[in-house]
């Protein structure tokens, strides 16, 4: 009987040539490998793309508020009226 309590280790065909074939060779985050296997060599290191990815963020909120708050309504407002005379001016209806 087997003194360690441990159900015993059932083996396929093939299995132990899988579990060799996997490559667990950092514990780096996907994107951050990504980012250096993508760069061309210009990121060596995880520190360095880090920073890449935190300025990509920044700069994607950044043109996200600017898009949200700054982007205006779209809508161009124009006064067909002489503030002068308070009349329609007869040149800006012509161009409509």
């Amino acid at each position: 009987m087997d003194q360690n309590n441990e159900p015993p280790q059932i083996t396929f065909e093939g299995e132990e040539s899988q579990h060799s074939a996997r490559s667990f060779n950092s514990e780096n985050p996907k994107i951050v490998q990504w980012v250096i296997k993508y760069s061309g060599g210009y990121i060596k290191d995880e520190k360095q793309a880090s920073y890449v990815l935190i300025g990509f963020i920044a700069v994607a909120i950044i043109i996200s508020l600017f898009l949200i708050f700054g982007g205006g309504t779209g809508i161009e407002e124009k006064n067909i009226f002489n503030p002068e005379t308070a009349e329609p001016d007869i040149n800006d209806m012509r161009s409509r």
